[in-house]
């Protein structure tokens, strides 16, 4: 059996809501946030994207530090006792756990667990493997803060999928505890780019020059692109956690999702892809306005009980 074969995602709707979206998306990141905008103004205009963000009621959040570094916890009044350690995307260049609180309270409300999204060093100021070791770092401090390993779910969007890939192998690598799973929406698994997908429709957030911009200013000039430890994909994926892929069929990245999960499954991994028609990059982050967004959180969250987390 298949992991596509296993979902069967819901029936488009909202179609006026996800039109707005989609025009706006395109407008407003993927006409800004490239080439030539110089980092500085990408990261501003993420900011300003995100500054009204839909929070659910019941969850509180707090600033706190993780390893040396800040973060964001969201917490419901009476939590599981399971902790998502949540790895922002932008492309290792811009985002924080500022820009991504929408997507992090509303898992900690769905899943009735602590998120604590890291704010883990960016490029161009921080080259791999920097984000790497933070996240390592992160997960390590967690366990002594008396999470069990078996407690601590790693999981994020896009630069912060593969981030949570290259972290989870690296663990393996070290022979250390895995997470319990992980959780990567729409996450790069291949910086070579040379399979990416044309959606019919278009891609209303990412243009290739952005993630080419991303692979030259991230990745030190002595680390190819190929390299396992940037590129997932060109790893031995055996040993590797519980892992769910969720990803849009309308995004560039869409067959990094699939190719990564046909090579994760080949390796004995336990995997679930979840493929949604209609859907852009990390269309998750508009959880409390997209049902579908709602939807699929709420499918993490069944993934994630079911492996008893």
């Amino acid at each position: 059996m298949t992991a596509s074969s296993e979902f069967s995602a819901p029936a488009a709707d909202q179609a006026f809501l996800r039109s707005v979206l989609r025009s706006s998306l395109r407008l407003l990141f993927r006409g800004l946030v490239r080439p030539p905008m110089p980092i500085a103004g990408q990261r501003a205009v993420l900011r300003l994207l995100t500054a009204v963000s839909p929070m659910p009621r019941g969850i509180t959040r707090s600033a706190g530090t993780l390893a040396g570094r800040a973060c964001e916890w969201h917490k419901p009044p009476s939590g599981s006792g399971t902790v998502l350690l949540y790895l922002h995307g932008g492309a290792y260049l811009i985002g924080g756990p500022n820009t991504h609180r929408t997507i992090c309270s509303h898992l900690a409300k769905c899943g009735q667990m602590d998120v604590c999204a890291l704010d883990y060093r960016l490029a161009p100021e921080h080259q791999y493997p920097a984000a790497r070791d933070d996240a390592l770092a992160a997960f390590e401090e967690l366990i002594k803060l008396g999470y069990k390993p078996s407690q601590i779910v790693m999981g994020g969007d896009s630069a912060g999928g593969n981030l949570s890939l290259i972290s989870s192998l690296r663990l393996r690598d070290l022979g250390l505890p895995q997470p319990a799973a992980l959780v990567c929406f729409s996450p790069v698994t291949d910086f070579t780019g040379t399979q990416m997908h044309e959606p019919p429709a278009g891609d209303p957030l990412l243009n290739r020059k952005w993630m080419e911009q991303a692979l030259a200013l991230y990745c030190p000039a002595d680390v190819a692109s190929d390299d396992p430890g940037v590129s997932p994909q060109f790893a031995d994926l055996q040993g590797l956690a519980p892992l769910l892929i969720q990803v849009g069929e309308d995004e560039m990245l869409r067959n990094d999702s699939l190719r990564f999960a046909d090579k994760a499954m080949a390796a004995g991994v336990d995997v679930r892809l979840q493929r949604y028609p209609g859907l852009w990059h990390v269309f998750q982050a508009h959880a409390g306005m997209l049902n579908v967004a709602d939807f699929a959180l709420a499918e993490v969250v069944s993934f994630l009980r079911e492996r008893g987390c």
